[in-house]
């Protein structure tokens, strides 16, 4: 099951070769909730592995980006202790950069460029080909 999240980068660490075959990387986001007029911010930590450990490279921190992720847990054993590690797994990341004011806007499709129809000059008045 994926999961995803909106919030603003704040820290982005570097790659961590954990072996010969396998590597990390490390970020944060900050998200903010108004929870009964009372904003809540929570700080998340994402681990990204193997070829998706670049995600992160083409944002900038301090910029909104969309999070999408796995949850993924292990059980560890050692010297008789048992311990569980839960890791959001970051496959994806996006821009959620908002039109800034005076840019810009996309063209509105729902209305028609066309010249209306004639009114005269044709046939009966309608010119509609049906």
């Amino acid at each position: 099951m994926s999961f995803e999240i909106t919030g603003k980068l704040v820290v982005k660490y570097n790659t961590v070769q954990r072996s010969e075959s396998f590597k990390t990387r490390e970020f944060v986001i900050e998200k903010s909730d108004d929870i009964n007029g009372r904003v809540i911010t929570n700080y998340i930590k994402f681990q990204s592995v193997q070829d998706r450990t670049s995600i992160v490279d083409r944002h900038n921190e301090g910029e909104m980006v969309k999070v999408y992720f796995n949850i993924k847990g292990t059980r560890w054993e050692k010297d008789g202790k048992v311990n569980y590690i839960t890791n959001l797994d970051a496959w994806r990341m996006e821009s959620m950069m908002q039109a800034q004011p005076g840019a810009d806007r996309q063209p509105d499709y729902n209305t028609s460029q066309e010249a209306p129809f004639s009114q005269g000059g044709g046939n009966s008045g309608d010119d509609l080909p049906f």
